[in-house]
C-alpha cells in the first residue's frame, strides 16, 4: 500500500514540472515502468530520450521536487489521489489509451462507478436548461454518475439535475482544483463533493487555459457510458466532446430543439449524423447494457484469482507463437506502453498476440490496458 501511495504523489509531483503532461508522463512511466524509477533514473538511462526538449527539463528540474511537501499541500487543500489500477479510477476512463496516469479529485470516487455525460451550450436557453436537469435526474435515478464540466448553461443545470434528485455527479476541470472555474459555480462545487467529485489531470496551481478545455472533454466522454448533447451551436466545445466519444466507441445522444435556435444547429447536425434522438431516460437505457456495479465488482477477484483449466495443443502452439510477449508479463499488471518497450515486435503484432494469448486463456486484461499472466 505505502508503494502505491508513494507511485501517486511521485505521478503528481512529476506534473509539475513544466512542459510535463499526462502524455508525456505516460511516456516516462512506459519507458522505466513507473514513476519512482523516472526520478531515480541515473542521466544515463535517457540516453535514447535525451534528444527531446521536454527530457532535458525533466532531468534539470526533477530534483528540485519535493513530493513529501507536495503531498502535504494536496492534504491541506483536500485533493486525493488515484490512479490506473485501483478500483476508485473511473474504470472506463482506464480503458482508454491516454487515461491520465494519475487524476486528483476532491470528493468521493465510488469503485466500479459508471457515468453518463451530459453537455452543451454555455449561453443556455431556459428549454435546455429545463431538459439537462430533467435528463440529469433521470440518469442519476438510474444509478449512473451524471458527468460534466462544471461550465456555466447546460453543464450547471446537469449536476443541479442530479444533486436534486439525490444522485452522484462528476465535474472534470481544466485546471487544477484549487481554482473553481468559473468561479460563481463555487457553491455548487461544495455540494458536488459531498457524494460526488471534482476531478482533473491537472495538479493545483495549474489555471484554467483555453486550450486544456478540449483535453479536458475526453476525460468526460471517456468517463461515461455514452454522452448526450442538449445544445450546441455549429462551432461547440459540446460538439468536441461528441467527437471524443465517438473516437472512444461511446454512444452519442441529442436533444431535438426547435427549428429557429442556433443553439439547435449543433445537435441537428449529430442527429443527422446518426446520433440517437434523446427525450428522456428511455432512449439513453435502450442503447444501453443495464448498469450492474455489483457484478462488475465480482469480476475483479476472480480475474486476480485466475482460473484452472486444460492446456490444448492449441494453447501450446499460441504460447510459442507468442513467446517473447509471455516473457514479459508477470503477475504484476504491465500497461501495454510498458510491453511495446520491452518487446522487440512491431505494434500491430503486439496487439494481434495480446488478442490471441487472451483467447486462449493464457492472459487476462485489467482496466487500463494492464496485462497479467493467467494462473
Amino acid at each position: 500500500m505505502m508503494r502505491i501511495i508513494q507511485e501517486k504523489i511521485f505521478r503528481a509531483s512529476i506534473l509539475t514540472i513544466s512542459g510535463i503532461g499526462s502524455q508525456r508522463l505516460r511516456q516516462l512511466i512506459a519507458y522505466f515502468g513507473s514513476a519512482a524509477e523516472a526520478l531515480e533514473a541515473p542521466a544515463g538511462a535517457f540516453s535514447e530520450l535525451v534528444h527531446l526538449v521536454w527530457v532535458q527539463e525533466f532531468l534539470q528540474h526533477r530534483a528540485e521536487l519535493d513530493p513529501g511537501a507536495f503531498q502535504e499541500r494536496l492534504r491541506r487543500e483536500g485533493i486525493s489521489l488515484v490512479m490506473p489500477g485501483e478500483s476508485a479510477y473511473p474504470y472506463l476512463l482506464a480503458e482508454c489509451p491516454d487515461a491520465p496516469a494519475v487524476l486528483f479529485y476532491k470528493g468521493v470516487l465510488q469503485a466500479q462507478q459508471e457515468g453518463i455525460a451530459v453537455v452543451g451550450a454555455r449561453k443556455a436557453s431556459p428549454y435546455g436548461k429545463a431538459a439537462a436537469s430533467f435528463l440529469a435526474g433521470g440518469i442519476a435515478g438510474e444509478g449512473y454518475a451524471v458527468v460534466s464540466g462544471l461550465a456555466r448553461g447546460i453543464d450547471t443545470a446537469a449536476h443541479q439535475g442530479a444533486l436534486e434528485a439525490g444522485g452522484i455527479t462528476w465535474a472534470f476541470m481544466a485546471g487544477g482544483l484549487d481554482t473553481i472555474y468559473p468561479h460563481e459555480n463555487t457553491k455548487l462545487a461544495n455540494s458536488i463533493i459531498e457524494k460526488g467529485a471534482l476531478l482533473s489531470e491537472y495538479p493545483p496551481g495549474i489555471p484554467p487555459e483555453p486550450g486544456q478545455f478540449p483535453a479536458r472533454n475526453r476525460l468526460i466522454s471517456g468517463s461515461s457510458r455514452g454522452v448526450i448533447v442538449v445544445e450546441a451551436a455549429e462551432k461547440s466545445g459540446a460538439l468536441i466532446t461528441a467527437d471524443c466519444a465517438l473516437e472512444q466507441g461511446r454512444e452519442v445522444y441529442a436533444v431535438p430543439g426547435p427549428i429557429f435556435s442556433e443553439l439547435s444547429r449543433g445537435t441537428h447536425q449529430l442527429l443527422r449524423m446518426g446520433a440517437k434522438v434523446t427525450e428522456d431516460m428511455r432512449d439513453v437505457l435502450s442503447e444501453l447494457a443495464p448498469f450492474t456495479p455489483e457484478s462488475r465488482l465480482a469480476e475483479v477477484p476472480a480475474c486476480l484469482e485466475g482460473m484452472t483449466r486444460v492446456r490444448s495443443k492449441g494453447m501450446m502452439q499460441t504460447e510459442s507463437k507468442w513467446a517473447e510477449i509471455l516473457g514479459c508479463l508477470s503477475d504484476v499488471p504491465l500497461h501495454i506502453d510498458r510491453l511495446a518497450v520491452l518487446c522487440r515486435l512491431p505494434a500491430q503484432d503486439i496487439a494481434l498476440g495480446l488478442l490471441e494469448l487472451q483467447l486462449a486463456g493464457e492472459i487476462l486484461q485489467l482496466p487500463g490496458q494492464h496485462y497479467v499472466l493467467q494462473r
